[in-house]
């Protein structure tokens, strides 16, 4: 029955490292289409949205199931709540995703981004899907140094994001406000999702240590 038991745990840490890869592709496809204008996959993105409310509702089902049925303890314990949690933090990744592919589609067939912000944001989401691919192999893994590590590559999007502001306020800027208001809303889209990633790989360190890192501001 044991054996059942901790079956069960390492299938809901396995199907959250599934998740992740789905919300990574979702982030993917969405910035495929952001920066082909392409609504046929912008359409796909948002459609497939479903699947990854359906993959949040499977794991906070079991892992309620096995607090119930087994009242867990110690590293049982925190390995069921970490689960409940970054389960949240993923499903919230791909709505940015959807987000991110309904720019593109309200902009469609037109380009959602001027070109003298197409550089920013297209670094932006280069680092957003690193970040996603990263805390995959963290939870994998429960690898705490590489969750540690991860802050780094927020910090680089908090530049980013910065020099987008940048952008956007500058004299040179002569897009109107649609545009900056899109560009606005795609960065915030994007360092959320890296944001996220952070959550989840502080997650991954209070599982491993028990100890609770600084939240995400």
């Amino acid at each position: 029955m044991r054996d059942l038991y901790h079956d069960q745990l390492d299938s809901v840490i396995a199907d959250l490292v599934t998740m992740t890869h789905s919300v990574r592709d979702a982030t993917r496809r969405a910035t495929e289409a952001l920066l082909t204008a392409n609504a046929e996959v912008a359409e796909s993105v948002i459609s497939d949205d479903v699947k990854i409310d359906d993959w949040r509702t499977s794991i906070e089902d079991r892992s309620f199931g096995l607090l119930a049925r087994q009242q867990p303890v110690a590293g049982d314990l925190r390995m069921l709540v970490a689960a409940l949690r970054m389960v949240a933090d993923l499903e919230r990744m791909g709505d940015l995703a959807v987000h991110i592919a309904k720019v593109a589609r309200l902009r469609y067939p037109d380009h959602a981004l001027p070109s003298t912000a197409e550089p920013i944001i297209r670094e932006m989401a280069e680092v957003a899907e690193i970040m996603v691919t990263s805390v995959s192999q963290i939870v994998a893994n429960q690898d705490v140094a590489a969750a540690a590590d991860l802050e780094r590559e927020d910090e680089v999007m908090d530049r980013l994001r910065r020099a987008g502001f940048r952008t956007l306020l500058s004299d040179s800027w002569e897009h109107g406000v649609e545009p900056a208001i899109d560009v606005a809303l795609l960065g915030r889209y994007y360092e959320r999702i890296a944001d996220h990633s952070v959550s989840m790989a502080r997650r991954v360190i209070y599982l491993v240590t028990g100890e609770h890192p600084a939240a995400v501001s």
